[in-house]
């Protein structure tokens, strides 16, 4: 199989970041108190040869960001843009200012005062450092400044899970910049939960289950993929490079499928372009919630170290990204990517009473994924390949209920006596670069509809589907209609199949709710993305994200809702397609005091894209001389 790649996506290595940051101080961009909040790789671009890298600075005295890209391959700066914070919001949130926040506390008398009215010392106390919104109206004096707001929880001892005992009726607010106290709001002093929420302990664990026989996933032969060393992958028909980003986690581009002998592009790019989760208590303590997880806190920063039989089962294959401290030096995060293959069940089956034939095709997949750790919460990132060409995501949300005091059931639901955990959501946004056999797309909404008894149908059995092209981006901002089935489907109408019709891949929504929040709250005008279920916009090399590129404190208006104003023409256009799916997570008792994996996702398939179905080629199961053509006695009788 050959490769479709004509330029380099080879994953960032330590030796370019340390020459990035050569080139930031040769040129003067990189003194004694600048710190660096992103280093990436911009994507490679035909009409722009080399390796471009785009950092973002800030001064920590001065708080004086830049936007810099330079050009690894001719060690030259390309570009400096100064930012006005008042503006543009904040640099994301940088590793080194969660400890400051502790530190910082532990030396504030105000903080001393309000912890001994609880009985309580600030050596007793951990605090979440947390991204602080934008809220303008009520704190015009934030505009223009780094803040991070703090909740504060009692920890009993070193390995005391601290989420079990919320510090309610407090809150901190604290400038990173000036590393001071910029206001406490003491607003009633609440009990503290004095539940056991230490998942390790035996004393809440029970005895460890003896029932369980080992699960030996092998492949003797070795994987059916191969990799090479920038991370190009091909597996059974599919073809595609790896990229990773500090700040998006994993990037696939160049997906492609062998048809026949030809390799046919279906996507130019696909990510996770952000996340946002938004709390839904009004009270004063906790109104304010909202953590853009991948625009201010980086997802691919935080990415974990994966293990084998813990995180990976199987025979896996790991990448090591590079990303970096706010140091500009370089930090390896070893097998922080996960790839393997494994058995996805039925792929096709057929018992034929006419010929006798017995038809059975296990389907397998492809995985990619990795892990990472937000505070309190953890979170999978899956990438699944099929054999029949289809694609899919699946997130994993895990980890520990963010937690307070139980004071109110309509906002929060009670886990343990006199613990709460707030309503929220997780809500994700895809990015999707198609280009089907390398041409332009047409988006079509396609739903379901339910025929009335007439002349032509009068037995009221009859339905039938509706199309509609959403030509314009403003058309194209779509709410999910789960009662009809409301898919969306991406032609290329310049590539006919054999029947004349344009090639096509469906995408298909969960359907789940999208943002709850009210419309002109602060959360909504800055996740204006996250309100809907589609958008569709031109593709634009610097719409790489659907909040805009800068995030932290910032108000809104820079994202998506802003490049669709022109209204722009997108049918049979190069586009991209931003796809919100959801989950909406009222908190249960089986979640605490760890929650087990709640998952969501969305699919995208075939829909006239092969002229017939393309795993009629997949070889029967023959491993445990199962599947002949004829019916035998138990053969391919169990299982899934």
């Amino acid at each position: 199989m050959s490769t479709t790649t004509c330029t380099d996506f080879t994953l960032l290595s330590e030796a370019e970041v340390a020459l990035a940051k050569e080139i930031l101080v040769e040129n003067e961009l990189f003194g004694a108190t600048t710190r660096v909040a992103y280093l990436g790789l911009e994507d490679p671009q035909d009409h722009q040869p080399g390796r471009h890298v785009r950092i973002m600075t800030l001064d920590k005295l001065e708080n004086t960001p830049q936007d810099i890209v330079v050009n690894l391959t001719e060690k030259s700066v390309v570009s400096v843009i100064d930012l006005d914070p008042a503006q543009v919001g904040q640099m994301p949130v940088l590793l080194e200012e969660f400890e400051m926040v502790e530190s910082i506390l532990s030396n504030d008398a105000q903080w001393a005062a309000a912890l001994a009215k609880r009985n309580l010392t600030p050596a007793q106390v951990r605090v979440a450092p947390l991204s602080a919104g934008v809220y303008h109206d009520e704190y015009p004096e934030e505009s223009g400044r780094r803040i991070l707001r703090g909740l504060a929880f009692r920890q009993d001892f070193a390995e005391d899970s601290a989420w079990a005992h919320p510090v309610d009726g407090l809150v901190v607010y604290i400038d990173t910049i000036a590393q001071k106290v910029d206001q406490l709001l003491d607003l009633q002093i609440v009990p503290i939960p004095e539940t056991h929420g230490n998942y390790t302990d035996p004393e809440l664990t029970g005895p460890t289950r003896t029932t369980q026989k080992p699960i030996e996933i092998t492949q003797p032969d070795g994987v059916s993929f191969e990799v090479t060393d920038d991370n190009h992958v091909e597996w059974e028909k599919w073809s595609l490079d790896i990229g990773f980003d500090m700040r998006e986690g994993l990037v696939l581009y160049n997906i492609a499928f062998d048809d026949k002998g030809t390799q046919r592009r279906i996507l130019d790019r696909a990510s996770i372009a952000e996340m946002v989760v938004p709390y839904g208590d009004p009270s004063p303590v906790r109104s304010w919630q909202n953590y853009f997880d991948t625009g201010e806190y980086l997802i691919g920063r935080l990415a974990n170290s994966l293990e084998l039989g813990c995180d990976c089962l199987g025979e896996i294959h790991y990448i090591s990204p590079v990303v970096t401290d706010a140091d500009g030096h370089a930090q390896k995060i070893t097998n922080g990517i996960c790839m393997h293959e494994e058995d996805a069940s039925i792929l096709s089956k057929h018992a034929d009473d006419w010929s006798g034939v017995k038809y059975t095709r296990r389907n397998r997949r492809l995985v990619i994924s990795f892990f990472t750790t937000v505070g309190n919460y953890d979170y999978g990132f899956y990438w699944y390949l099929y054999l029949d060409g289809t694609i899919e995501f699946e997130a994993k949300a895990t980890g520990i209920v963010f937690t307070s005091a139980m004071l109110d059931e309509r906002f929060a639901s009670e886990m343990a006596p006199g613990l709460g955990a707030p309503f929220h959501q997780h809500i994700f946004g895809a990015r999707l670069d198609f280009a089907l056999d390398d041409g332009p797309s047409r988006v079509i909404e396609e739903e379901a509809v339910r025929l009335p008894i007439s002349k032509e149908n009068p037995r009221g059995n009859a339905f039938t589907r509706s199309h509609t092209v959403l030509a314009t981006e403003k058309q194209a901002v779509r709410e999910n209609n789960p009662t009809a089935g409301r898919t969306w489907i991406i032609t290329n109408p310049e590539s006919k199949n054999y029947l004349g019709k344009p090639v096509g891949y469906k995408l298909m929504s969960q359907g789940l709710p999208t943002l709850l929040a009210a419309e002109g709250s602060s959360i909504h005008q800055r996740a204006q993305f996250a309100s809907k279920a589609l958008w569709v916009t031109q593709r634009d090399t610097a719409h790489r994200y659907p909040t805009g590129d800068f995030v932290n404190q910032n108000p809104g208006g820079n994202g998506i809702g802003s490049w669709i104003e022109d209204d722009k023409n997108i049918d049979s256009e190069e586009v991209s397609l931003w796809h919100t799916f959801a989950l909406t997570h009222f908190p249960r008792t089986e979640d605490w005091p760890m929650m087990p994996v709640d998952t969501v996702g969305f699919t995208i398939r075939p829909e006239g894209f092969f002229d017939r179905s393309p795993v009629l080629d997949v070889p029967a199961p023959m491993q445990h001389g199962c599947c002949s053509t004829k019916e035998s006695d138990g053969c391919c009788g169990s299982g899934n």
